[in-house]
């Protein structure tokens, strides 16, 4: 039981984390303009996906006899409360909404690293699942990492 604990709090972590990402890309699809279809179909996808792979954890974590988390980290909390009083100043332009979006995609990389490391000697199902989840992760976040280097470009 010791070890399913361990299994638990690990992927709460990932949950929180995915929460995260799903509040911030849903602020993002919002604070775009709407002639910004393309970038708010990109969110709205990276957004679907964290729902789902918050799905997969959280029935991993009933399965194995724990409470899924149902809240954001206290980091994600105050970075999005740092983004409103930002954007409240400097408005709500496409680049910044991208760099904010990098800086989560950073942060969930660096979750989901923690995670392969706290998983080395878990059960080859939940170190597959984190696997495949960060996989997906690191598409959305080369996704988003290029269009933030395109709208440099042209803002340039």
């Amino acid at each position: 039981m010791d070890d399913n604990k361990k299994i638990v709090m690990v992927l709460n972590d990932l949950i929180k984390i995915n929460i995260d990402r799903i509040t911030g890309y849903e602020k993002a699809i919002n604070d775009l303009d709407e002639s910004e279809v393309m970038l708010k179909t990109l969110f709205n996808q990276v957004s679907e996906d964290s729902h789902d792979i918050k799905s997969q954890l959280s029935e991993k974590v009933v399965a194995l006899g724990g409470e899924p988390a149902d809240h954001r980290t206290v980091p994600g909390a105050i970075y999005q409360s740092w983004m409103d009083v930002k954007a409240t100043f400097s408005g709500h332009d496409t680049g910044s909404t991208l760099e904010a979006c990098e800086f989560g995609e950073d942060a969930a990389q660096r979750a989901y690293k923690a995670a392969q490391k706290a998983a080395e000697d878990f059960p080859a199902d939940v170190k597959h699942m984190i696997n495949s989840q960060q996989n997906l992760l690191k598409m959305s976040h080369g996704l988003i990492k290029t269009q933030r280097d395109q709208h440099k470009e042209m803002a340039n």
